[in-house]
């Protein structure tokens, strides 16, 4: 009866351990990390999505974001499981078995067909070992969970580069039709100067192809907006025939085109902040500390490790007149290590090297951020300078094209010179168009460089 007791009480407890969910079972309160919270389901084709909302669709669908984050919770569950050496392992065995044994002129004999034993076995001391591998599954969490931030970020910074690239191209599709409709009115007076006499065939043919260049400008411009659709649409994982009826951003040259080189914003100073905000430097910092805890791991190798031990047997010999035998134990288990085959030097080597092989890793990652800040601040100086110059551009095309329309209309310009300042506006709208956008693109990418959004 004591055997199938025992039996029972393993199998009772490994079902109900088995029957919890893992998140559920947490007694070290290592599951931390939260998805991504008010996910939004919206019908991107009913009313206006604005950035935010756009955001909100694309972090909670995107498979990147979804798998970096099943990574983090792998990371807690394995710093979960190093903590469970603070605990003691109990195992459960039972057998079953016919033995018979017989012994010269005497009469053969069963032993023990049924027995079974708890067995305790608890780490005491282990010269730090164990604490080192907690510390390292820590700092491996942190390294993964700054990982998924860097991802976040990236997924932030590709969905608002696909917004702003869909809204630019749409207003480059506006602007193609302005310019397909001015020299519409341009082919249309040269065509009526040619019925007047005014004017020469070539007048109204050279129109007529600047005209119809200019439909092909349209057409080129539509394969642009639909492309840009497709992109924004995959990044929020869905079908890349969808359409967006987008919010634009504020027009606000105060908010939108700061000065970042001013004040207290410098390029050294936004360099710094990139060092301690960026979460790719912070994930390299773990992998550091990790490496370090790792050289503490190996060594501990070297070290004798201290247990404590119990055992509690029952046998079933049911052939005599005092069939259960029951049997019980306690100690403590010194294990001192003397040989390994050199495999604990090289472990601690390998352990050094991967230490300073993280190290470098970390320079360099400090590196590539400031590189990658100060071209980010660059690009922003140049796209804010030139947005100010294709103003300018803007300004005087459009007073070209129309004293070159009112000369032509008076007989006083030729088709030529009002063609070429046709030319120049269409060309001055969709530059004006690139460079506003051009800087919030590059004023979002200084942003992520920075580490901030």
């Amino acid at each position: 009866m004591m055997i199938k007791t025992i039996l029972k009480t393993g199998c009772a407890i490994a079902l109900l351990v088995s029957s919890i969910p893992a998140v559920a079972l947490d007694p070290f309160s290592v599951y931390r990390a939260n998805a991504p919270k008010d996910c939004i389901d919206k019908d991107i084709g009913k009313g206006q999505l604005g950035l935010s909302e756009l955001l909100e669709i694309g972090l909670c669908n995107n498979p990147a974001l979804n798998r970096d984050y099943m990574g983090v919770k792998s990371s807690e569950a394995s710093l979960g499981k190093s903590k469970s050496e603070y605990l003691p392992s109990i195992d459960i065995n039972g057998s079953l078995s016919d033995t018979v044994s017989k012994k010269e002129s005497q009469a053969s004999y069963q032993n023990n067909p049924y027995s079974a034993n708890v067995a305790l076995s608890w780490l005491l001391y282990d010269f730090g070992g164990r604490s080192a591998r907690i510390e390292r599954e820590k700092e491996y969490l942190n390294q993964t969970l700054f990982s998924y931030k860097s991802t976040v970020h990236n997924t932030i910074l590709a969905i608002q580069n696909a917004y702003l690239d869909l809204l630019g191209s749409e207003e480059v599709l506006k602007s193609a039709k302005t310019s397909e409709a001015s020299y519409k009115k341009s082919y249309e007076e040269s065509a009526r100067r040619y019925e007047l006499g005014l004017v020469s065939l070539s007048d109204k043919l050279q129109a007529k192809t600047s005209y119809e260049q200019s439909k092909l400008d349209v057409v080129t411009a539509q394969n642009t907006v639909k492309q840009n659709q497709g992109n924004l649409a995959v990044l929020l994982n869905i079908s890349p025939d969808a359409t967006f009826n987008l919010k634009h951003p504020p027009k606000d040259k105060t908010k939108n085109f700061a000065k970042l080189e001013s004040g207290d914003l410098s390029v050294q100073k936004l360099m710094d902040m990139a060092l301690d905000l960026r979460p790719e430097i912070k994930s390299a910092q773990s992998a550091v500390r990790a490496s370090k805890e790792g050289v503490d791991v190996a060594k501990s190798k070297l070290y004798p490790s201290l247990s404590a031990t119990g055992r509690l047997s029952v046998g079933d010999d049911w052939k005599y007149d005092n069939p259960y035998e029951t049997g019980s134990s306690v100690g403590l288990n010194i294990s001192v290590p003397l040989f390994a085959g050199f495999s604990n030097t090289y472990n601690i080597a390998q352990a050094k090297y991967q230490y300073k092989q993280a190290e470098y890793s970390l320079v360099d990652t400090k590196e590539s951020v400031k590189n990658e800040v100060w071209s980010a601040y660059q690009n922003y100086k140049t796209a804010v300078t030139a947005h100010e110059i294709s103003e300018k551009v803007l300004e005087s095309a459009v007073e070209a094209e129309r004293v070159a329309f009112a000369m032509y209309q008076v007989g006083k310009g030729d088709i030529l010179t009002l063609l070429t300042a046709g030319s120049n506006l269409a060309s001055a709208r969709k530059e004006v168009i690139v460079a506003y956008y051009a800087v919030l693109k590059s004023k979002a990418n200084l942003y992520r460089a920075v580490g901030q959004f």
